[in-house]
């Protein structure tokens, strides 16, 4: 690697989430991808036959689909140079003190405990590399039927359910990481919740990537019964290494008739990260999915969560926000397939860059034939903070059918100069009347997230900021 991208790598100081603990582990994988390492990870966790036939596919299509010729350049990633299992030095608890001291400790510091302990939570997953290592739910929603669990366990105690509904929402064929996930899946989340159940205090999974030179490959999969409504919380960290690390989750939802679910993300990958996730929702007549979505930190993102409104009046709103900063291509953005009629969606995204760094926002809105009565709305503002940077909006329009209220608006600028000037006669600095705007810029994001997340994504966008703009 070149001296300029290890400067990339570590130009700035991340904080609590650059914090290493030793790469110790209780089982790994050789580098590399190929039918043996596919088939160890299956013994390794014990898998009925036809999981291991679905990896053993999902590989098959790996090795055929090519990388995509379009969005950021993926010719870095090689997966001969990648660690696709790790299994850490820990076992599957539900008492956080049985949880080895290091690891509890690189939790306890980014607050999942503490956010677990004063009731802002309603169940907690901790995942550790390729495995989780501590999963817990508040006992008045299991005894209401509520399953929340990771997702090994899920396969192994819900095998009907999860049959039924894995991959169902996400096909291996998809693209090319799509079917990398499917041939070395690991850990996630695994939730039900009955019909007519409220889960009223968010679930939240955290993702923590240990290890340099490693994949992380968990897979989400949620099920949302008639009539009941969650909201879920994902996020993601990994300190920062001068090696390729790569992170190609699935989420798969599945939203029934009068259904809400809210989806939250935070994801504050290093420098080093590919993040190529997938996430895609399934939302039947009268659902209701609800994408809040904050990317950082990440080399590259890839990342377009989906919805594929199914049923009469099904509703898709989205919400993201992305930053750039130098040495970074985060290309993002939202997909809706309107495959039924009176369905509605919202799209409303923001991107930031300075540095040099590439925003994208690259968006599909689909209207079938059927989808009769459709209304859509589209925004698209972006806000680059130097003459360095770059940002696209890139949408994509497929509308079949006459009966359709669409609506797309795109903005693209700078800060404004009397902006800055006005807050500077009023005493403020210079910086920090430019991260003022910029945090006003993301505020619609900040109001959709609980509290505590709100703060860590202003804290993000700081650290972003620090010594960057003035």
């Amino acid at each position: 690697m070149s001296e300029k991208k290890r400067t990339q790598v570590e130009e700035m100081d991340r904080g609590i989430y650059d914090l290493k603990n030793p790469f110790t582990y209780r089982k790994k994988t050789e580098q590399g991808l190929n039918e043996e390492i596919v088939r160890e990870i299956s013994r390794e966790k014990d898998e009925p036959e036809w999981m291991l036939e679905m990896r053993l596919e999902a590989l098959r299509l790996f090795h055929e689909i090519d990388n995509p010729v379009w969005g950021p350049d993926l010719s870095e990633v090689d997966m001969e140079k990648v660690i696709t299992y790790i299994h850490p030095d820990a076992d599957l608890a539900d008492d956080w003190n049985n949880v080895p001291e290091e690891i509890r400790e690189t939790f306890d510091k980014l607050g999942i405990p503490e956010a677990e302990k004063e009731s802002m939570l309603s169940g907690v997953g901790a995942q550790y590399d390729s495995e989780v290592v501590y999963h817990s739910i508040q006992k008045h929603l299991s005894d209401q039927g509520v399953v929340y669990t990771d997702f090994e366990t899920g396969m192994r105690e819900y095998p009907e359910i999860v049959r039924e509904y894995f991959s169902k929402c996400i096909n291996p064929s998809l693209h090319k990481y799509a079917a990398l996930h499917y041939a070395v899946w690991s850990g996630g989340s695994f939730v039900y919740v009955p019909k007519g159940v409220d889960v009223d205090v968010p679930l939240q999974s955290y993702f923590r990537l240990n290890a340099p030179g490693a994949g992380q490959f968990e897979h989400t999969l949620i099920i949302i019964e008639e009539g009941a409504k969650c909201h879920f919380i994902e996020g993601c960290s990994a300190p920062k290494y001068n090696a390729l690390n790569l992170h190609a989750g699935a989420v798969e939802l599945f939203v029934k008739k009068g259904a809400t679910l809210r989806y939250s993300t935070i994801e504050n990958w290093s420098r080093n990260m590919y993040n190529l996730n997938t996430k895609r929702a399934m939302v039947e007549e009268g659902g209701t999915i609800q994408w809040v979505s904050g990317s950082f930190g990440s080399k590259v993102s890839m990342l377009y969560p989906t919805s594929v409104l199914l049923g009469e009046g099904a509703k898709n709103e989205y919400t993201g926000i992305s930053f750039a900063g130098a040495g970074q291509n985060i290309d993002t953005g939202a997909q809706v397939i309107h495959a039924a009629p009176n369905t509605k969606s919202t799209i409303n995204s923001k991107s930031i860059s300075k540095g040099g760094g590439i925003g994208t926002y690259r968006g599909l809105v689909k209207v079938t034939k059927d989808a009769v009565g459709t209304k859509s709305t589209v925004s698209c503002e972006s806000l680059m903070l130097d003459d360095e940077s770059r940002q696209d909006t890139i949408p994509a329009i497929d509308i079949a059918n006459k009966d359709v209220d669409f609506g797309h608006e795109a903005k693209i600028g700078r800060i404004s100069d009397e902006v800055i000037f006005y807050l500077m006669t009023r005493g403020i600095s210079e910086e920090e009347a430019r991260a003022m705007v910029v945090r006003g810029f993301a505020d619609p994001i900040a109001k959709e997230l609980p509290l505590e997340y709100a703060v860590e994504m202003n804290n993000l966008i700081s650290l972003e900021l620090e010594g960057s703009i003035g």
